[in-house]
């Protein structure tokens, strides 16, 4: 996997005085599936966002294809485009239906023909098993049905890379498999994805890589096995050992 499609170099993050993100580096490559695991506030999610410059990054470099897309004049909304993001809350339009939810930024983001877009968006919401409530309001779904469209929504958009924000961390129990089951899928369609997660099974099935957050750092990184069964840092060892008796 030497096809190298974002490489982060010395990201920092800063809110005021507090430093969230310390001298992050990683790289993603394409077919690549890596799951960033942590406790709450070790900047998982930090992280994530400022690949997506949802948050503006205070220091560093965010090379997309070789390309730093943290220089003046780089067209940051193109940058965007090329990157798919599912949030813990889903965030569809409540006052649109199903379709239309994704249909929407193909439209006006990606200026495709509506027709396309619809094509699109059934191709998405077959693959994720909701082509049968395209007419349906969110406020007609569950909360993993609301999670698989908005899978569908960021596939639709053709992303390079799909980044995932504990996605299911905002659905009840029973409702996780089926948005896990989801997410593995499309791990196994070969789909670029990074994937912050309190899913430890999922992170150990799913991955190629999984990266240990601890206090805004890279602690450790490694495969699945490295990480689960022969982790080096005893921070790493501590988390896992609290973590699983939870």
């Amino acid at each position: 996997m030497s096809n190298v499609i974002l490489e982060i170099k010395n990201l920092k993050k800063s809110f005021g005085q507090n430093e969230v993100l310390k001298d992050i580096h990683m790289t993603v490559a394409a077919g690549e599936v890596i799951s960033i695991i942590g406790s709450s506030g070790s900047g998982k999610s930090t992280l994530l966002r400022s690949i997506n410059l949802l948050e503006t990054p205070t220091s560093g470099e965010i090379l997309y294809k070789g390309e730093n897309v943290l220089t003046k004049g780089y067209d940051l909304n193109t940058y965007r485009t090329h990157l798919g993001m599912v949030f813990q809350s889903f965030n569809l339009f409540n006052n649109l239906n199903v379709l239309e939810n994704i249909i929407v930024a193909q439209t006006t983001v990606l200026k495709r023909s509506r027709a396309t877009a619809i094509q699109t968006a059934l191709d998405n919401l077959k693959a994720v098993g909701m082509d049968r409530f395209v007419n349906a309001k969110p406020s007609q779904l569950s909360g993993g049905q609301k999670q698989r469209v908005a899978i569908a929504r960021a596939l639709s958009m053709n992303p390079d890379v799909l980044l995932f924000d504990e996605p299911t961390s905002a659905l009840d129990p029973e409702m996780v498999g089926e948005v896990l089951k989801t997410m593995k899928e499309l791990a196994d369609s070969g789909l670029t994805m990074v994937i912050v997660t309190h899913e430890m099974d999922f992170a150990r099935e799913v991955s190629d890589r999984v990266i240990f957050m601890d206090q805004g750092v890279v602690a450790e990184s490694g495969t699945p096995d490295q990480i689960f069964v022969h982790p080096k840092e005893e921070r790493t060892k501590t988390f896992l050992t609290r973590f699983l008796k939870n």
